[in-house]
């Protein structure tokens, strides 16, 4: 990957429905070598998909939480016992494995308290090989940057 494939990648960052010919011409290209570009960084999945940036206090979900997760055992089967509970979860909507106390560290989204009162009780403890669940509930966002730093 080179300069111009960073520079596709960041503009495309910015906005992700531009047309190619608009794209090309933003890199500085012509548009059949960009479109060319494109599809390589597809093939070779570095762009991975193109989604719909959702506004989710307004789609409803204005409660965001992070809740650490630490394991009774690191065997294989309760990590993927977990991982696999997880998965099954449309609350949660990143889940990253940790160093440090916590083994898990979950990103997600509730409509209010009592709703993520449910999640916990009815859906997350629910998952076998949990030690312990510790939340933090997020009252105000700094910083949200969706593209990447230019190398």
């Amino acid at each position: 990957m080179d300069a111009i494939d960073r520079n596709i990648i960041r503009t495309l960052q910015q906005d992700g429905r531009l047309s190619n010919h608009e794209l090309a011409e933003k890199v500085g290209l012509s548009p059949s070598p960009c479109l060319r570009r494109v599809r390589n960084l597809e093939k070779d999945g570095i762009l991975i998909g193109y989604t719909a940036l959702v506004d989710h206090e307004k789609y409803g979900l204005p409660l965001t939480v992070f809740v650490n997760i630490r394991l009774e055992r690191h065997s294989e089967e309760c990590i993927k016992g977990f991982e696999h509970g997880i998965e099954r979860l449309d609350e949660v909507m990143e889940c990253y494995l940790m160093t440090g106390k916590s083994d898990y560290l979950l990103h997600v989204l509730s409509k209010d308290l009592k709703d993520f009162e449910y999640f916990v009780r009815e859906k997350l403890s629910t998952i076998p090989g949990i030690a312990g669940i510790d939340s933090s509930f997020v009252y105000g966002r700094v910083k949200r940057k969706l593209v990447f730093p230019a190398t």
